[in-house]
């Protein structure tokens, strides 16, 4: 497998710290409010890439934090008139639906930075020790001139980088680029007793005290964003090295924005969409096949008119589960005919070739190719004159490739209990109005199906004759 790593510039082989082990971090959302598709994208490529892990036999260790302590989150809390913990609580609640919603697999931890105050204060006070951070009034700063390799994660020198949007400016500091471990105290804010006196971690120190804490002095993978390369990622870097002596992290892999109509997605455009209200008109099949449909490094264009290209190519795909779903109920042989043996080795070749484009640094536009192929070719090959055998066989493998994509793990037929027990209670209602027309009406479709329906003193019973 191949991966490309930001730090190297090129693909490489990837070799885990440990064999068969893979320990992942990847930055959370800060839980001020609900994210957007721009963060989906990120959520969703790297839960795919944690699956598809997962699939080739990797045990993933993964981590993704919640930065619940900021300035937005300290600015939101004061326009809402609630305390930073209490937004935090709410939109972590938020995340967990929408996550949910889009088939995100829950991370092996979630850590809130605010659990790891103890932890960050000793990180900083190695620093301090160490000789890369110093305090002015209350402030702790890292030196980046202290750090030799500052820089080679963005492939930037240090001497040709000027302060921006995101680099705090601040008269006090050594050096314009020196950015902050350690907050002071404002008026009016969160805080914690440190050695510099009442304050709250810097943004860069929290993950890597995080990662650190959870995964070890050296991880397999830090991932996130694009946006996060410079400064956040390459601050990390030159903290946990200058405190740790040993590489931060093998592998960083960064996934590229989303544009909106072509544009860049911002509120001032009014092209700003949440996860939530994709979700509202979309299935989160739809939604993940979408981010999913290019490569996870190319910029990405967003539309109403893609997506809903993105949702008929979804409906090929799950009618031909739905096909070998009836079809299941339909034929009857059972096992499989010597030529139906020669015809499965076939289909087995889209699983080979499955693999080689996802191994190479995650292809999954190439990987969701293979699928339409293979399913194009049982549409072409497997009919009611199909064995049992190679028909599940054929859905069991159209369901295999779409895991690790977190898509077309849906029956096209809903569960018969749930359907019945509907079936049961309307009757019930309508046994209550009176309604007996209605209430027997129920009770002979059901029967017409093979469902008989028994009156007990413990309620309505029913069985499949």
């Amino acid at each position: 497998m191949k991966i490309y790593n930001t730090l190297t510039k090129k693909k490489e082989e990837f070799i885990p710290i440990t064999s068969g082990e893979v320990k992942m971090y990847v930055c959370g959302p800060t839980v001020y409010n609900f994210f957007h598709i721009g963060n989906g994208r990120t959520f969703i490529v790297f839960d795919a890439f944690r699956r598809y892990l997962e699939y080739r036999g990797y045990s993933v260790k993964f981590v993704q934090n919640f930065t619940d302590i900021d300035d937005k989150m300290i600015k939101k809390a004061n326009e809402e008139n609630t305390t930073v913990r209490e937004l935090g609580d709410r939109f972590i609640n938020e995340y967990y639906k929408d996550a949910d919603a889009l088939n995100i697999k829950r991370a092996s931890i979630n850590p809130r930075a605010t659990e790891f105050i103890d932890e960050i204060v000793d990180f900083v006070k190695d620093l301090v020790d160490r000789g890369y951070a110093y305090e002015v009034d209350g402030d702790v700063y890292f030196s980046t001139k202290k750090f030799n390799d500052y820089g080679k994660l963005s492939g930037q020198k240090l001497d040709d980088l000027q302060a921006g949007a995101r680099i705090s400016v601040d008269e006090r500091k050594k050096d314009p680029m020196d950015f902050a471990v350690w907050k002071k105290q404002k008026p009016g804010e969160p805080a914690w007793e440190s050695p510099w006196g009442l304050g709250r971690p810097g943004w860069h120190i929290e993950c890597s005290c995080m990662a650190h804490k959870l995964l070890g002095e050296t991880i397999d993978i830090h991932a996130g964003g694009e946006d996060l390369v410079f400064p956040h990622h390459e601050n990390e870097i030159a903290q946990s090295e200058a405190r740790s002596g040993k590489t931060f992290a093998n592998y960083w892999i960064h996934s590229a924005f989303i544009n909106v109509d072509n544009r860049k997605m911002s509120k001032s455009l009014n092209n700003f969409f949440t996860a939530r209200e994709i979700l509202k008109n979309y299935d989160p099949d739809v939604v993940r096949l979408f981010m999913l449909s290019g490569h996870y490094r190319t910029q990405l264009n967003f539309s109403v008119d893609l997506l809903d290209s993105a949702k008929a190519s979804l409906e090929r795909l799950y009618n031909a589960v739905g096909n070998l779903e009836s079809l299941l109920e339909e034929v009857n042989a059972e096992t499989m005919s010597d030529e139906e043996k020669t015809y499965k080795i076939n289909l087995d070749s889209y699983r080979d070739k499955y693999i080689e484009k996802m191994d190479d640094d995650f292809n999954t536009a190439d990987g969701i190719s293979i699928i339409f192929d293979l399913v194009r070719d049982i549409n072409s090959n497997i009919d009611i004159n199909s064995s049992k055998e190679l028909i599940k066989y054929s859905l069991e493998l159209i369901r295999e490739l779409g895991q690790p994509l977190g898509i077309l793990q849906k029956s096209t037929k809903g569960s018969l209990e749930d359907e019945i027990e509907e079936l049961i209670a309307q009757r019930q209602q309508a046994r209550k109005e009176k309604k007996w027309d209605l209430s027997d009406k129920i009770r002979d479709d059901l029967k017409s199906r093979g469902i008989v329906l028994e009156d007990t003193p413990q309620g309505v019973r029913w069985k499949k004759v």
